[in-house]
């Protein structure tokens, strides 16, 4: 019976050490797996926060609620999480590497003709004042809305261009856009056809 006790207390002691390395490894895979996450959140947030932050947002909550469930020893919860977290991470890298591309082209092109129409608009607004003739249909009034709205556009157009080279990409596309706006307006204003 004694014999029997004491192999009892081997095999009990036995599997509470086999339970205690079960979990120790599903701990440390749910650690490794949140470390990759994070890896793969840091690697990816300086491009994709300018992009798509919403998208690495969504990445980082995932992440957290990882976190939380390893800390409550939900591993399959947190691994769960984990991948989820991954998974965000890299459809937010491949959407911004997306816009990216897409808004590369639409700043090329308008920084191509930018400076060329403001060079005209400019060119035909010194014009009317060195002659006094202003275009059919605009008043005096008009005139001087247009030479205001003209520096505005100028100026954002400037702003634009310094959130570009500065790497502000969202803040370039607001200013690029309040640009295009400001432009429509102008035109609008000089009696210019669309």
């Amino acid at each position: 019976m004694k014999k029997r006790r004491g192999y009892l207390k081997v095999w009990a002691i036995g599997f509470a050490l086999l339970l205690e390395g079960c979990g120790n490894a599903q701990h440390e895979a749910t650690e490794a797996a949140i470390n990759a996450a994070q890896t793969a959140i840091n690697t990816t947030r300086e491009s994709a926060d300018k992009f798509v932050p919403e998208q690495m947002q969504a990445a980082q909550d995932a992440l957290q609620s990882a976190k939380d469930a390893l800390a409550k020893g939900d591993y399959a919860a947190a691994l769960n999480s984990a991948r989820n977290a991954t998974q965000k991470v890299k459809e937010a890298a491949a959407a911004a590497a997306l816009k990216k591309d897409e808004w590369m082209k639409t700043w090329n092109s308008l920084n191509a003709s930018a400076p060329k129409t403001l060079a005209e608009i400019q060119i035909k607004m010194e014009a009317y004042k060195k002659y006094g003739r202003l275009p059919k249909g605009v008043g005096t009034d008009q005139m001087e809305s247009a030479e205001a709205q003209f520096e505005q556009v100028k100026q954002d157009w400037s702003e634009a261009v310094a959130a570009h080279k500065g790497g502000n990409f969202l803040d370039a596309a607001k200013k690029a856009a309040n640009f295009r706006e400001g432009l429509q307006k102008l035109k609008e204003l000089l009696g210019f056809q669309p």
